[in-house]
């Protein structure tokens, strides 16, 4: 019995039901699949109805490579179509939800979830995007670079960075003004190099009017930084990534300016010889921030520079989402055509103590940029826990520290990204890989289908130190990273240079900030030709673009996992296991019969086959992607 339930299988996807994106009031058909057997007599779908629990005995829908399929019929009313199902024996009930069987009637939060009149951004399904800081990328036009005190921004003045290979330096000598040029010009002379290492989607981080190198400190949001190149410069940025199908998202902070804001900026405190000193602030933009009577103000954790924006001020509504001119629709319209934005900070957007708009304010934000473009992307940074927003009506999908980066880095040998900010947590703990799938599978399943599709995920970014610049971790045990990165359900996102071994540091910010090593030889970096090739793999494979998603084995440090459609398979299997370990792959489950030699990196695969299950040798630390 036990080998009928492991083979139980249902999704959201395309392949088990018919419509995943259907309009309220829209019949669809749902199906469930299982090893052929005499067991199991009746198959129970159990939804509700205008919240009474409804029974819908599914019927034999056809038999296919020892696989017996069922179906029922359901129409959508709700918000949120959830489901499970009931399977009974002649003597027992088991209940199968995303979270797999149980023998005793289990809770809705693991249900099947199927959203109605949702506007999926489906392209990101076949997507791998590369994240890029731009100061740091490649300088395209030396004519817009910041000079050597061309302006002073906190009492600190500007830094222009004469040798790109220069390391950069720390905070408290720089203060974020050592400005290497990178620009927008830059990003779109090196198109052809990102279509040759194989990314189809961008993600820059901030590119709008601002004083410092990374830009969250904003002056205008209604004004590409001129030493980025101007508003001119992402035009034809846009315009020639779409001409390559390739997508660009934009990083932008709505939760807080610069103090040199031109809504804040009271005493001019700042001056760009490019631009000019802006005029003081309407009285209506005080409105724009938390003021106190004394003139103090709400900042973001606390920094000075960084003022909190209150959104309980129409005015600044019409201005971020609202108006047609509004900064979320004026750049998704032509002519800079941007296919998404990225939310900086977006978990505390619009929250401040007894003020809490979040959940007003983010679907709003989503009906105005779906209004002018439904297929764009609505990507926020959360690190934590984010199921609340992950329902259809506000975000696509977070940054996936929660779901991913974080549990993967762990699971390599890494102190959680969380946990090493503390004195009394910072201390490594060795995690199998039955805590790994725990943390994988309490995310994703308690989500719709469709919007685990949308994940964002990530190993390295701006915010975290480069997972291979850590010496503790191995090259090997690097993979066990990628190969997880490029396989699971969502999209992966490279960090500029993480594919040439960029260098950096692992204990601040700026070490994660490298200019990008155009010098390096590419055919001697190790890691390009991997990237590369994971890259074309994400990109060709139905199974990784739109497949299911189902783990197989848990045991000690060995996870394995599969992503399928009903004819293909591909199977994960990643060590930290400092022992040899045997695993069973059933791939009977998957209406299989046959093993392959070597797998995806042609590495020779050692089992032996039984009645349809594969036992697979796998020595210690050693990763494999099989195609089946």
């Amino acid at each position: 019995m036990k080998n009928i339930l492991n083979s139980v299988y249902s999704d959201g996807s395309r392949y088990f039901v018919n419509n995943p994106l259907p309009k309220k009031k829209e019949e669809i058909t749902i199906y469930l699949r299982m090893l052929i057997n005499k067991e199991i007599k009746h198959v129970i779908l159990r939804t509700k109805l205008n919240g009474v629990e409804i029974l819908k005995e599914m019927t034999l829908s056809h038999i296919d490579k020892g696989l017996i399929y069922y179906q029922t019929k359901v129409r959508v009313y709700e918000d949120i179509l959830h489901y499970h199902f009931y399977l009974v024996t002649d003597n027992n009930i088991f209940y199968y939800n995303q979270r797999g069987i149980t023998d005793y009637i289990p809770n809705e939060l693991y249900d099947f979830k199927i959203i109605t009149d949702y506007l999926q951004p489906s392209w990101v399904k076949e997507a791998v995007f590369y994240q890029i800081f731009p100061e740091r990328f490649y300088n395209g036009d030396p004519t817009n670079d910041v000079l050597d005190n061309e302006y002073s921004f906190d009492g600190h003045p500007t830094i222009k960075i004469k040798d790109w290979n220069q390391i950069p330096s720390a905070y408290n000598q720089s203060f974020c003004l050592d400005f290497y040029g990178g620009d927008l010009e830059g990003i779109r002379k090196k198109i052809p190099y990102l279509k040759n290492l194989g990314v189809n989607a961008l993600y820059l981080n901030p590119i709008f009017y601002a004083a410092t190198v990374h830009k969250y400190d904003c002056l205008d949001y209604f004004m590409v930084d001129p030493h980025f190149g101007g508003d001119k410069a992402l035009m034809e940025l846009t315009s020639e990534l779409h001409k390559n199908n390739m997508k660009i998202i934009l990083d932008v902070s709505i939760n807080h300016t610069g103090t040199a804001h031109k809504w804040f900026n009271k005493e001019g405190i700042f001056f760009d010889k490019k631009i000019g000193a802006y005029n003081n602030r309407e009285a209506k933009e005080r409105n724009y921030y938390f003021f106190k009577d004394n003139n103090q103000y709400a900042s973001w954790f606390g920094v000075s520079t960084l003022p909190t924006l209150n959104y309980t001020s129409q005015d600044l509504r019409k201005i971020i989402y609202l108006d047609e001119d509004s900064l979320v629709k004026k750049w998704l319209k032509a002519p800079f055509n941007i296919d998404g934005w990225r939310f900086d900070v977006a978990d505390i957007m619009a929250r401040n103590d007894e003020i809490q708009l979040h959940h007003e304010i983010w679907p709003a934000i989503r009906k105005s940029i779906k209004e002018e473009n439904d297929k764009a992307y609505l990507l926020a940074e959360d690190w934590s826990d984010c199921g609340e927003y992950l329902n259809g009506n506000e975000w696509d999908s977070a940054m996936n520290y929660f779901g991913f980066t974080r549990p993967v880095r762990e699971f390599v040998g890494e102190v959680d990204l969380f946990n090493r900010r503390s004195n009394i947590l910072n201390f490594k703990t060795k995690m199998t890989a039955k805590m790994l799938s725990n943390r994988f599978q309490d995310h994703l399943f308690r989500l719709p289908f469709t919007i685990q599709e949308n994940q964002f995920n990530l190993i390295d970014s701006h915010d975290v130190p480069r997972l291979h610049n850590n010496k503790n971790i191995s090259f090997e045990d690097y993979k066990v990273a990628l190969f997880m990165l490029f396989t699971m359900i969502g999209t992966p996102s490279i960090y500029y240079g993480d594919e040439l071994d960029i260098s950096g540091l692992t204990s601040t910010n700026e070490g994660c900030r490298y200019p990008m090593p155009w010098d390096k030889d590419i055919s001697k970096t190790k890691n390009f030709s991997l990237y590369q090739k994971l890259c074309c793999l994400k990109k060709t494979e139905d199974a990784l673009k739109y497949g299911g998603l189902k783990f197989i084995s848990d045991d000690d440090y060995v996870l394995t996992y599969a992503r399928f459609t009903l004819d293909e398979v591909i199977i994960v299997v990643v060590s930290m296991d400092d022992n040899e370990r045997m695993i069973n792959l059933p791939i009977k489950n998957f209406g299989k019969d046959e093993f392959t030699q070597r797998d995806y990196f042609e590495e020779k695969l050692m089992y032996e086959i039984n009645d349809g299950n594969v036992f697979l040798r796998v020595p210690s630390h050693q990763s494999y992607i099989i195609k089946l």
